[in-house]
């Protein structure tokens, strides 16, 4: 049996073009790209306000899937692939994605630019450090904890009260011994002690701004609401009060411009952003996706996780607050997802069981419901792997066919934009026959409580909501610094479409535990914690930076 080649084989074959040809295909000339080598280059602010001045050009495809498992989806792959296929049908198209995390690339999960013959390169430039505009969020968020630790240190004039500070440091890196450290111990030059912690630089409020900012006064506006912490008495403090939001903004100057790469057939694609789907809104940047928009027919983005989360989120939160809505949702699921949610074990799924894919109708069917819940008609891309069955691939298109949905199984991975022509056919003629009503779930203006209930019932399935101490306190302070009409954004698990990541495909009678609401009134939202997410990741017992090596060439192995 021939050996499989790995995505960084295969990345490391493919023969780029220079990032001035990728930007002719959208009229972009080369004094409006910042370069960063031959392969990579941002977009001049300059010319990315002129595009946005502009009426929209191009109709918007959102990517999700259906509930995460540890076999894998490949929804990158897929929005990838589906880019290529457009692509090749001679459709002036471009992708908008998330930048990679270091955290889960050194982690458990990979880098996050594709696999096989679909991906985005260069990508060993993109999954380590591509344009820095992560460290630049990293930087300007340990600003932020520097001068609220230097305003304590001379005074505290703003009164912050030392156990309602919520403002944390960050880093772009699993690490759970950082999770809750003390700060300022030795002697009295060091600082006031108090307790504090790291989150993982995509959990942080500034990453989620960065995606969510028109401009850099929308910028600067935004970072000035963040809360920092409370008062003694409750009153939110507001990074505005230190003073310091030029100097913020100023560190994200760069990070705010656009990045432009290619896919391995040659089609543009942005990568801009990378917050998370279960602390945040789990999008690329509204500047990046208006930017391609506006450059060409049709864009193809992604949502974080499953449905639940990152569409969900893209609906409620991305699509009011950038003007745009998808046009077309395309529904990623595996043969052997759908088998673990049948209940089959991980290292069974090599194994043909049809029935064991029907087992796991349930929860396939349940987002295909959420994604009519917007007014979208979902198309439903299988992404076949080469130990699927076609009695496997059947049984996936039996489900889709009873619940009037399409479904056509693709092979990007293997095939390139090739694999998918048919999906690209189908998206097209999803896009030409628009649907003008553009639903909301909920309006902002609701109670906080009657929100959460809202997405926890109709788009997770909960019986009920609980409501803990620790929550209906925050709720009621929310409500005191008249934060409560801002939207939501729901902190689970995304392994279930409960907040129990052990229930798998379509649980029933379950009740949703909010244990506290945060703001990000910065973003413009509130975070709602439920379960045990950690916005510090750990690294797994066999992190993968331990098969990443690096030669006297320079020749990387082991990323993938």
């Amino acid at each position: 049996m021939p050996t499989v080649p790995s995505d960084i084989d295969i990345a490391r074959r493919a023969t780029l073009q220079p990032i001035e040809t990728i930007a002719t295909q959208l009229d972009l000339s080369p004094d409006e790209l910042i370069r960063y080598g031959p392969h990579i280059a941002k977009i001049e602010m300059k010319k990315v306000r002129e595009v946005l001045e502009k009426p929209a050009r191009g109709k918007l495809v959102l990517v999700s899937a259906i509930t995460p498992t540890p076999a894998g989806e490949g929804k990158t792959t897929i929005s990838v692939g589906l880019t290529q296929a457009l692509h090749e049908l001679g459709i002036r198209v471009s992708a908008a994605l998330r930048e990679p995390s270091l955290g889960p690339c050194m982690g458990v999960k990979g880098g996050a630019t594709g696999g096989g013959f679909a991906q985005v390169l260069p990508m060993e430039a993109i999954n380590l450090h591509f344009t820095g505009d992560i460290h630049a969020v990293t930087t300007a968020h340990n600003l932020v904890g520097a001068m609220i630790d230097q305003h304590i240190y001379y005074g505290n004039d703003l009164n912050l009260d030392l156990n309602a500070i919520t403002w944390r440091r960050v880093m772009d890196m699993n690490d759970r011994s950082l999770r809750v450290i003390q700060v300022g111990l030795g002697s009295s030059k060091n600082g006031i002690p108090r307790e504090t912690g790291f989150d993982i630089t995509a959990a942080s409020e500034i990453m989620a701004i960065l995606c969510l900012a028109s401009g850099y006064n929308d910028l600067k506006k935004r970072l000035s609401a963040i809360v920092i912490g409370y008062t003694p008495d409750g009153k939110a403090v507001r990074l505005g009060d230190l003073q310091v939001v030029g100097a913020v903004a100023t560190l994200l100057k760069d990070a705010l411009q656009p990045n432009l790469v290619q896919t391995i057939g040659g089609a543009p694609v942005f990568i801009h952003g990378g917050p998370f789907a279960n602390i945040a809104q789990g999008a690329n940047s509204i500047l990046a996706t208006r930017l391609a928009l506006g450059l060409s027919d049709v864009v193809v983005t992604e949502a974080g996780f499953g449905f639940d989360l990152g569409g969900e989120k893209f609906f409620d939160l991305v699509s009011p607050m950038a003007g745009f809505y998808p046009g077309a949702v395309v529904l990623v699921a595996t043969v052997r997802a759908l088998k673990m949610h049948g209940g089959i074990p991980k290292d069974q799924l090599k194994t043909p069981d049809p029935a064991a894919v029907l087992a796991g109708r349930a929860n396939l069917e349940k987002h295909i419901q959420n994604v009519r819940v917007f007014g979208v008609e979902p198309v439903v891309a299988i992404n076949r792997f080469i130990t699927d069955s076609d009695e496997e691939i059947q049984a996936i298109e039996h489900i889709c066919r009873d619940l009037n949905a399409q479904a056509i199984p693709v092979t990007f991975w293997a095939d390139g934009g090739r694999g998918g022509l048919s999906l690209g056919k189908a998206v097209m003629e999803v896009l030409s026959h628009p649907k003008e009503k553009r639903i909301r779930l909920y309006e902002p203006e609701w109670p906080i409580e009657k929100k959460i209930e809202k997405v926890a019932k109709t788009i997770y399935g909960a019986d009920e909501v609980i409501f803990q101490p620790t929550a209906v306190e925050s709720i009621r302070r929310l409500v005191g610094n008249n934060l409560d009409r801002l939207p939501i954004c729901i902190s689970k698990t995304q392994n279930s479409l409960s907040d129990n990541p052990k229930l798998m495909n379509r649980p029933t009678g379950f009740s949703l535990t909010v244990r506290d609401v945060l703001p990000s009134a910065g973003a413009g939202f509130l975070v709602v914690l439920t379960g045990e997410l950690m916005r510090m990741p750990g690294l797994p017992q066999r992190p993968a930076a331990m098969e990443i090596d690096i030669d006297d060439d320079g020749n990387i192995s082991g990323l993938f």
